[in-house]
């Protein structure tokens, strides 16, 4: 069940996130390298793996972003049009600036440009992001250019003022613009967003979102829970079994060995064509499979088979087969 819940990501520290499935597969292809998995194990992990896929597909656990970088990626998809036509322009070296620009490529942007204070840096960042670099001078310029715009820098004081802002919607035909402030302490001059057309989220603003995204992910934990139980369930059935296969098998060995022993005995002391003597041996077969085939029944029964095993080895002489015979 722990595993099940690992596999859901319902037990990480961000509940709903997609890398621990990835891990989990990847642990398991590590043992199965190594020639350490077992049959059992086995099983345990290919039913783990097949667990988080269906919490994953059937909750909306991991629908919803919850950190910074994942909720700057949703807003820019949720703006009008489509990504692949849009321009995002990344200000300032700053890792989550980074993180989120990468992102955005993952999701399919058009356009990449990069500007910072240090033309190297400008140049690495946006070979890095298969991007253009653009002097910090012109980042104004640049503004009138993006769709979008991820500001993360060290300064100290706006590097995108209201002013900015004016003259690059100004060049825009009323085309909307998303100001993305990952900056502490802030990078956009927050009266921004009093500009029409333009939207600003801020760090604080982001982590609202987050929080709240994650509380939607929260309520999808029950209907989780009820996914991981029903498969915990199965396979906790599955490993009960394992006791019960060694059980049948002993008892249909006894009975034959038993009918067998007796039908050669018996037929020793009759003067019997080959044709009667296979006849004989078939009709005990079939008595001895009618008197098994109850109890046996019950033994296979799911949720009830392991409640006759202790009874079903006591009745039949049987030794339980997880006992060492050395005790």
């Amino acid at each position: 069940r722990h595993l099940f819940r690992v596999a859901s990501s319902v037990e990480s520290m961000v509940i709903g996130e997609s890398e621990i499935l990835g891990q989990v597969r990847g642990a398991f292809t590590a043992a199965t390298a190594a020639g350490t998995h077992t049959p059992t194990l086995s099983r345990l992990f290919h039913s783990a793996i097949r667990v988080g896929r269906k919490v994953r597909t059937q909750t909306s656990i991991g629908r919803y972003a919850v950190s910074v970088s994942s909720t700057a990626v949703g807003l820019a998809r949720s703006t009008p049009g489509d990504l692949a036509e849009k321009t995002v322009l990344v200000v300032g070296a700053g890792e989550a600036g980074q993180l989120t620009a990468g992102n955005l490529n993952g999701v399919g942007v058009g356009r990449m440009l990069v500007t910072s204070r240090t033309p190297e840096r400008t140049a690495d960042i946006a070979a890095g992001l298969g991007g253009e670099g653009v002097p910090f001078a012109k980042r104004a310029e640049a503004i009138a250019d993006a769709d979008i715009v991820i500001s993360s820098t060290s300064s100290p004081d706006y590097v995108i003022t209201r002013d900015m802002v004016v003259a690059a919607m100004a060049l825009r035909q009323a085309r909307p613009l998303l100001l993305i402030d990952i900056a502490v302490p802030r990078d956009i001059d927050p009266e921004a967003e009093t500009i029409t057309g333009v939207d600003l989220y801020d760090i604080d603003r982001l982590q609202a979102v987050a929080e709240k995204n994650m509380q939607l992910r929260k309520k999808e934990l029950s209907a989780a829970e009820r996914i991981i139980d029903e498969h915990a369930t199965k396979y906790a059935g599955w490993l009960r079994s394992l006791e019960v296969v060694p059980t049948i098998s002993s008892i249909r060995t006894r009975a034959e060995e038993t009918r067998v022993a007796e039908v050669e005995r018996t037929l020793a002391k009759m003067n019997l064509t080959a044709t009667d003597r296979k006849r004989i041996d078939a009709m005990t077969s079939a008595i001895v499979k009618k008197l098994m085939h109850e109890p046996i029944s019950r033994l296979k029964a799911p949720h009830e088979g392991d409640r006759y095993v202790e009874a079903a080895r006591a009745l039949f002489g049987i030794e339980d087969p997880a006992e060492d015979p050395g005790d």
